[in-house]
């Protein structure tokens, strides 16, 4: 089992003056929610996700040597304007990440960034744009140690992105991803997130998610805060061992290709983490009340028509509607039908799983 330990380098063999990588990584939609973290990022339950293909971000980093070594140096932007408010946040990142990547302030970066989707809208915005630049950083790295292996490169971009946001680690690599330590899943980690490394039923395979968007606005309360209102929260115990027992169960669901389950174990956990919100002190809620027009629709339509469709939600009011991808015209006429209307502005996103993250220059 690897420790934090074992991602600080050595002295580096090579040197390089300056550059430019591009990458995208993916958002994800978790199917056993991670609600609660200890101290450094570490998450108080596993979970398991999907990793998306079209809801990504797109980040390209550009970075030259300078001659100040005392502090970081970073210009950002967002669809090639300046966005002074994400600042903080990169520049706390970077303060986490610097005993991992010695290298940190002998460089000026420019990080120019865009989203396919809303930002802070619900979808995990954090998590794509958290993974793209840790993996553009641990391309850099990778040319300072070039015997670096890819297998070390994927766990330690996984590693240093969930010291941005818990849930990038899980938008790195691979198509189905754990997050966290579960006695039944092989090399599963608190500290990265691991392909799933069990069988997959082909039911499961390209699997499709049209995310409904219920409402882009900003959330009124981020899931930093969420996070930390588990600390005190009545309930939390059980729900941490829930979600032990929910990721056991889906590894049995995913080898036998049961869709009834699933959609047990999923719609169940999306509702039990708005359930621990709604009960947090103080307590809040993220959803709307179309958010629950469509949940009840899903589940008339499925009744009537015996069609494996199921919902999830995230921390936010936006419906991700799940479904098999042989059940894909049915639910997508649905979708104009029936659940549109409920969209702000008539939005939605036809997504699907995707692989993770890709190098583009």
């Amino acid at each position: 089992m690897l420790t934090t330990n074992d991602f600080i380098p050595k002295a580096y063999s090579h040197n390089i003056e300056s550059g430019e990588f591009q990458w995208s990584a993916p958002s994800n939609i978790a199917l056993v929610k991670y609600w609660g973290k200890k101290d450094n990022q570490i998450p108080a339950n596993p979970s398991v996700s999907f990793t998306l293909n079209n809801c990504k971000t797109i980040t390209k980093l550009a970075f030259a040597k300078k001659e100040n070594k005392d502090s970081f140096s970073f210009d950002l932007l967002f669809e090639g304007k300046p966005k002074e408010d994400f600042k903080p946040k990169i520049q706390k990142f970077l303060e986490r990440i610097e005993v991992y990547l010695p290298f940190l302030k002998e460089y000026h970066f420019t990080i120019d960034t865009q989203n396919t989707f809303p930002h802070s809208s619900g979808i995990a915005s954090s998590a794509s744009g958290m993974a793209a630049l840790a993996i553009n950083l641990m391309s850099i790295e990778k040319v300072l140690n070039p015997e670096m292996t890819d297998a070390y490169f994927y766990q330690k971009a996984s590693l240093l992105a969930r010291l941005g946001s818990g849930s990038a680690c899980r938008s790195v690599k691979g198509q189905v991803v754990v997050w966290g330590n579960q006695a039944n899943i092989e090399g599963s980690s608190d500290l990265y997130g691991v392909e799933f490394p069990n069988a997959i039923h082909q039911n499961f395979k390209n699997y499709q998610d049209t995310i409904l968007l219920v409402d882009k606005g900003e959330k009124q309360v981020s899931s930093t805060v969420g996070h930390d209102l588990m600390h005190d929260h009545p309930y939390a115990e059980r729900r941490f061992e829930q979600a032990h027992e929910n990721l056991d169960k889906l590894i049995a669901i995913f080898e036998s290709g049961n869709l009834d389950e699933f959609i047990k174990v999923v719609e169940s956990e999306a509702l039990t983490l708005h359930a621990m919100m709604m009960t947090s002190m103080p307590y809040f809620i993220l959803m709307k009340p179309n958010t629950l027009e469509i949940i009840n629709a899903i589940w008339k339509f499925r009744n009537e028509t015996k069609i494996p469709v199921c919902f999830t939600l995230d921390a936010g009011a936006n419906v991700h509607v799940l479904y098999p991808e042989n059940a894909s015209e049915k639910v997508l006429q649905f979708i104009k039908n029936e659940l549109v209307g409920f969209c702000q502005n008539g939005q939605y996103i036809c997504d699907e799983i995707g692989n993770g993250s890709i190098q583009l220059v």
